[in-house]
């Protein structure tokens, strides 16, 4: 991995007290990205209230905004206004996906349907993140797509305003995004989609699941008759308005915190019922030591004593399905009583930057000792020092150091500002839980 550069590194704040604070979140930036899709195809205007505004979701809007959809910000709320969406006819266009994974493998399908050619291109890391599915799942479908032969970025759409849809077997072994993009734009396939996957895994199932379920909520018949088998009817994306859950993704190095300073921590909007990844957080915190109690609409950790005073527990856990959580769960490996393997996540090497190399880097500057393979990486637990943590431009890598620096002194981000990927607010939110306010 190539080593940070420090021009504008964050210094890690450090817990001097035990925590007791209540933390509202933004929007979950894995369904405002799906609504925004979905309201782009619908019958009628949309509109997303309380989204994401983040790089990402930013991304998105502007990608739409160049393929004929009108976004139009109304409203307000604590963090932005909401979003109407008028369906447009789709054209050509030139589309920015930054390092937005939901950009680069959800539109470029949309872009079938437009009339056109529609360009894609990223970050200098989006062109090594896997596309390879995307672009063969374009050509199954008919759809003309001129590329450099990499399976990344950049290449270009052409659409002629329709596909005919049908029958498609793909490899979505690198990403669960394959899947939920051909779905996504499937209700506009002439005959829908019966859409197979042959890989021999399928990580991040939840996201899959939210997919789903963010169509039928559009009146879409969308289901999955049997294990890495998905149908979608063709038919009508129906036109209604919603309100985006809290990210819960985010929640994690926030309600890790308690575990590492100690006290209490409370995720205020927690969802009854979710699609959302960060629904395994609970469980995978409570395997570690914490204390958990999910009351009404609030989730809250109670770290005790936090890791100075008892360690948490180390041992294996399989991560296929919440690879997104990995790089918190890995940073408390530290403080464990043994070695905290996590297994499943080799997927996570194709995320915004290279997670687990990442991880075995970014931990051995502090001091730490971590190893990777294919499929997983193990931490052993450790006295750290302060130094440089590396984000890669990368707001999970990002978050996993300013956690670490709640209990080591002299932890630096080489750039929190990847952090706004996702949450803007990250820096500032972070603080305030110090605070306890």
């Amino acid at each position: 991995m190539t080593q940070a550069t420090h021009s504008r590194a964050w210094a890690a704040p450090t817990a001097t007290a035990p925590l007791d604070a209540v933390v509202h979140l933004p929007g979950s930036k894995s369904l405002t990205n799906r609504e925004l899709v979905l309201a782009a195809l619908a019958d009628g205007p949309s509109v997303l209230r309380a989204p994401l505004h983040s790089r990402d979701s930013a991304l998105m809007v502007d990608a739409l905004r160049a393929m004929g959809v009108g976004v139009e910000e109304v409203g307000s709320g604590p963090f932005g206004p909401d979003l109407r969406v008028t369906p447009g006819a789709l054209g050509a266009a030139s589309v920015d996906c930054g390092l937005a994974g939901t950009v680069m493998r959800f539109l470029p399908i949309v872009a079938g349907l437009a009339t056109g050619a529609v360009a894609f291109d990223g970050d200098p890391h989006a062109r090594l993140r896997p596309n390879a599915t995307t672009i063969e799942a374009l050509r199954a479908l008919g759809v003309r797509v001129e590329d450099n032969g990499t399976g990344t970025l950049p290449f270009t759409v052409h659409g002629t305003g329709a596909v005919r849809g049908g029958e498609l077997h793909v490899d979505a072994s690198a990403s669960s995004q394959f899947v939920s993009a051909l779905l996504l734009a499937a209700p506009r396939f002439d005959e829908g989609l019966t859409l197979r996957h042959t890989g021999e895994r399928l990580p991040s199932l939840p996201h899959i699941d939210m997919t789903i379920a963010t169509l039928r909520a559009r009146g879409v018949e969308a289901s999955s008759p049997e294990r890495g088998v998905w149908r979608v009817e063709p038919g009508t994306v129906a036109a209604i308005d919603v309100t985006i859950e809290p990210d819960l993704s985010n929640a994690a190095p926030f309600l890790a915190a308690a575990l590492v300073a100690g006290g209490r921590v409370t995720v205020a909007g927690w969802p009854r019922t979710t699609t959302q990844v960060g629904a395994e957080l609970p469980g995978l915190l409570e395997r570690l030591g914490a204390s958990v109690a999910v009351d009404g609409d609030r989730c809250t950790v109670d770290g005790g004593a936090g890791v100075a005073a008892a360690p948490l527990a180390g041992g294996a856990i399989d991560m296929a399905h919440a690879g997104e959580l990995a790089p918190t769960i890995a940073a408390l490996g530290v403080f464990a009583d043994a070695p905290l393997t996590i297994r499943g996540i080799g997927h996570i090497r194709g995320h915004e930057t290279d997670r687990i190399d990442a991880l075995v880097d970014d931990l051995a500057r502090l001091g730490g000792e971590a190893t990777g393979d294919a499929d997983s990486i193990t931490v052993h637990p450790g006295e750290l020092h302060g130094g440089a943590w590396a984000a890669y431009a990368d707001h999970r890598m990002a978050t996993a150091g300013a956690l670490l620096g709640l209990a080591v002194a002299g932890v630096e981000v080489d750039d929190i500002g990847a952090t706004a990927k996702t949450i803007p607010e990250f820096p500032d939110l972070w603080q305030r839980m110090l605070l306890g306010r």
